[in-house]
């Protein structure tokens, strides 16, 4: 028999976005439902952010014995991998970042708490599997994405994984191809590589980790594209399995066919938002082309519906930090409905933890009119601090709106480009003009500098 029960707001997924959004609604004073079908933990901790940090972790210590002779330090040959050993660690460490997360669920009261599967019966009321039938006055859907596997490649079996796949390894495989040369591409991509595992990359596009800026996509290109055996514009034309070995086949661009065998082929090319199980046409949600609905992007409200979304569900930043501030600017609106508003953002910022690493601040090159802007530029193969450690690979580009001398953003692959991004997003988010930006500290020598020479030349471009 059905139970029922009711509340002020629903959140279905206890991810990166479900849980600040149970957060704010708890803080407002109102009972809160937060609903899980899978495991807690979310999909930073479990196979996301956090394991993939911890391969790049381990690749970067075999990189640094390999860079070791630069400095006139030797070794006796290049470092033993134990993969069993790498995939141990990152496991341990893994299951350990998931441990934190279940702790402060477990800890939420039992009443605040539903792990089940649901699907809408209509408008406000939800069904789990288990006949729990859910009241909500209002709802926040959380639910994520979730990797996808193009028909082409189902024959392999078990050798198409997703990126999820990976941190349950027991070992490192012998080879891999990676379809896709975006972040997760390019980040699980070079740390296999640098793990001793054959690696080739393929993307069916000429566009490389999300860089709109042309001569700093080529700069990360020259600098990461022949460790990531990386053939751009290519199709995959045929995929077959051969025994425990993927035979592959793509054409390029020129014309050209090739042919190659892998142990597993990682599938890296897209997700899509995981909605389809919860029937939303059942409800009188407007959806778009795709069956997402449709949001007001600075409340995260459904258009005229005390319904919100959050997360990688809405399909816009698949970036933990940017799930989390959704979570809270939905639970928020969700606990104040009717009185939605748009709430505060902050500053746009990716980084690709490569080597070199990549980063963009403000949306980069492509959100903005080149005719409006004076771009500023450090070649870090000069700097000093750079080449003092021997990572001097990549350039800076700034861009400055000539108008008003506004810092609007940012686009660079080169060393401690992660520290880089947090600086110029800060500067970005503070509204800050490229000459007051140069007022303030730089200590030398440091990476730092650079970033003061790029903005320089953006000032005397501006003039």
């Amino acid at each position: 028999m059905s139970t029922r029960s009711d509340c002020d707001v629903a959140i279905i997924g206890a991810g990166s976005a479900g849980l600040p959004a149970y957060r704010e609604v708890v803080k407002a004073g109102l009972k809160p439902l937060l609903i899980e079908g899978g495991p807690h933990g979310t999909m930073c901790a479990r196979v996301g952010c956090m394991p993939s940090k911890l391969l790049i972790a381990a690749a970067e210590a075999a990189a640094a014995i390999r860079h070791a002779p630069g400095f006139g330090i030797t070794a006796a040959g290049d470092p033993r991998v134990d993969g069993v050993a790498v995939m141990d660690r990152v496991r341990r460490e893994r299951d350990r970042f998931v441990g934190f997360v279940v702790d402060d669920v477990q800890a939420m009261p039992p009443e605040h708490r539903l792990d089940a599967r649901v699907e809408f019966l209509r408008d406000g009321v939800l069904r789990s599997d288990q006949g729990h039938e859910i009241h909500a006055s209002r709802i926040v859907i959380a639910t994520g994405t979730q990797p996808v596997v193009p028909d082409l490649y189902r024959p392999l079996g078990e050798l198409a994984i997703v990126n999820d796949d990976v941190f349950d390894w027991q070992d490192l495989p012998r080879s891999v191809l990676l379809i896709g040369s975006g972040v997760i591409g390019v980040e699980l991509g070079l740390a296999l590589a640098r793990l001793g595992v054959r690696v080739r990359v393929l993307n069916r596009s000429d566009s490389f980790a999300h860089l709109t800026d042309p001569p700093v996509r080529q700069a990360a290109l020259d600098a990461l594209a022949p460790e990531l055996n990386l053939v751009r514009n290519a199709r995959v034309t045929a995929v077959r399995r051969d025994g425990d070995e993927a035979l592959v086949n793509w054409s390029t661009a020129g014309g050209s066919d090739m042919q190659e065998r892998f142990d597993r082929v990682l599938l890296t090319a897209g997700r899509r938002p995981v909605l389809a199980s919860l029937h939303l046409d059942r409800t009188s949600l407007p959806l778009d082309d795709r069956g997402v609905p449709v949001i007001d992007p600075a409340s995260l409200q459904v258009r005229g519906q005390p319904v919100f979304l959050a997360g990688d569900v809405t399909g816009r930043h698949a970036i933990q930090h940017e799930a989390s501030d959704d979570g809270r600017v939905a639970g928020a609106n969700a606990a104040a409905w009717p009185d939605v508003r748009a709430r505060p953002r902050r500053a746009p910022m990716a980084v690709v933890f490569s080597n070199p690493q990549i980063m963009q601040v403000g949306g980069g090159f492509g959100a903005y009119d080149p005719d409006t802007m004076a771009i500023g530029a450090v070649d870090w193969t000069r700097q000093g601090r750079s080449r003092v450690m021997l990572r001097n690979q990549g350039v800076l580009h700034v861009y400055m709106r000539r108008a008003d001398q506004r810092f609007i953003g940012a686009e660079m692959v080169g060393p401690d480009a992660e520290h880089v991004a947090h600086l110029l997003a800060w500067a970005l988010q503070m509204e800050l003009t490229v000459p007051q930006m140069l007022k303030l500290p730089f200590y030398h020598p440091t990476i730092e500098e650079g970033i003061r020479t790029a903005l320089r030349d953006a000032a005397k471009q501006g003039e």
